[in-house]
């Protein structure tokens, strides 16, 4: 149970550190920010085990730099899509609701 709590911990730091460094504003809400840490967080992992550096003395910067970069095209490909999405779903219903 602690391990599951502390995966959403990271993926949040992720997720937001992604957010951070992206330029513009992303509103995707704070479950999305860390599913999308969380994901980076497991996708930087498997590209540092496959370049050798996912175990190095210290800390693995390498490592971290790669989780929060995937984190960031993930943000960066989903915020848009998720203000799209909500932007026509509220234009539509504004337009339906007195149709009844």
């Amino acid at each position: 149970m602690f391990q599951i709590i502390w995966i959403i911990i990271a993926g949040l730091v992720i997720g937001l550190l992604a957010r951070l460094i992206l330029r513009g504003r992303q509103d995707i809400p704070l479950w999305l920010t860390a599913a999308l840490g969380i994901v980076g967080a497991l996708v930087g992992n498997v590209i540092a085990s496959a370049i050798g550096v996912r175990h190095t003395g210290g800390i693995d910067w390498i490592r971290h730099v790669l989780q929060v970069g995937v984190a960031l095209a993930l943000v960066a490909a989903v915020a848009p899509l998720w203000a799209t999405r909500h932007t026509h779903g509220d234009h539509h219903n504004r337009h339906t609701a007195g149709r009844l």
